[in-house]
């Protein structure tokens, strides 16, 4: 389950674009335009009938074999770290830097980045996010994914201090689909529903996504602000195992708030390609609340913003003099 991050800064996620990949990161070059009225309101999409096709059942297989071959390694820990990850003020820093002020790909591609620091991004309004499912999602797995979701956000809400919550109105604008391989018609016209004038490029990634990719996030800036961000859509694959989509939750959702690279130095961290972390730590939750202190603004460089993040990172790892 590694992760990449491809900005655009209306930054496409995408987690995990290796072998063993689970997110993903990027964003979008447009900004999203005012939704049309009659579009806001999907009909809701109830379950299908028939059952999954060959090539969802053969994702499925394959995502089963990903999750047992990387826990036979003792991989996607859910420890959170221990011991043996132990992390001081100077990693926190040197890790925030990495993940909150680079791009792991080029601006609205797939292709690398140029690895050149850039502007501190997140949300400035409140964040609403709404599930939605597509039609191949059984009821069950509907239901596990909501309360998933809903405590995962009311977490992030807690560590970062910013208005985070579940709404399952038309005001929504964190967007987290469930959908399988067959609800992909359904995924595309969704996506254009929430972000009408998305580019065609970006919209191909939600059209073709390759098996290792095992989820993305896409966020675009807000219109009065490239560095802030207003929309984000994040799409989990339903054929993942149970663990496997809870990590690609944890991933996307924290991701698409600004944490949008990874590094391999980052431990322990769910923001690393190794896969050795499953779920979002305590370490990663510093970054959150580091991203999102008042002292900190969308659109700073790490060159000014340095003394204020060797500050929160003292307070925070209990090293403040």
């Amino acid at each position: 389950m590694r992760r990449r991050t491809i900005p655009a800064r209306a930054v496409l996620a995408l987690c995990g674009l290796a072998l063993l990949s689970a997110c993903m990161a990027t964003t979008p070059t447009l900004k999203p335009q005012s939704r049309p009225a009659g579009l806001v309101k999907p009909q809701a999409q109830p379950p299908v009938a028939s059952g999954p096709s060959q090539r969802s059942q053969a994702l499925q297989t394959y995502y089963a074999r990903v999750q047992a071959d990387l826990l036979a390694q003792g991989l996607m820990r859910t420890d959170g770290g221990g011991p043996d990850t132990r992390f001081d003020t100077d990693d926190l820093v040197r890790n925030f830097e990495a993940i909150a002020f680079h791009d792991e790909h080029a601006r609205g591609s797939l292709s690398r980045a140029s690895g050149i620091a850039g502007a501190l991004h997140r949300w400035i309004g409140p964040v609403r996010m709404r599930a939605d499912f597509g039609p191949s999602v059984p009821q069950a797995k509907r239901e596990k994914d909501s309360a998933t979701i809903s405590s995962y956000a009311a977490r992030l809400a807690r560590v970062t201090g910013h208005p985070i919550g579940i709404t399952r109105s038309a005001s929504a604008n964190f967007h987290v689909l469930v959908a399988s391989y067959d609800d992909t018609d359904y995924v595309l016209n969704r996506v254009r529903q929430i972000a009408p004038n998305i580019s065609s490029s970006a919209l191909s990634v939600f059209r073709d996504l390759p098996r290792p990719i095992h989820c993305l996030v896409l966020a675009f800036p807000s219109e009065r602000d490239d560095n802030a961000y207003q929309l984000a859509i994040a799409l989990i694959r339903s054929e993942h195992p149970d663990m496997m989509r809870v990590a690609c939750v944890h991933e996307e959702l924290a991701q698409g708030l600004g944490l949008a690279n990874d590094s391999p130095q980052a431990r322990p961290s769910i923001f690393n390609d190794d896969d050795e972390f499953a779920f979002l730590t305590t370490h990663d939750e510093m970054l959150l609340k580091m991203l999102y202190d008042r002292r900190l603004q969308p659109g700073m460089r790490f060159e000014t913003a340095r003394p204020i993040i060797q500050q929160i990172a003292a307070e925070l790892t209990g090293n403040n003099s």
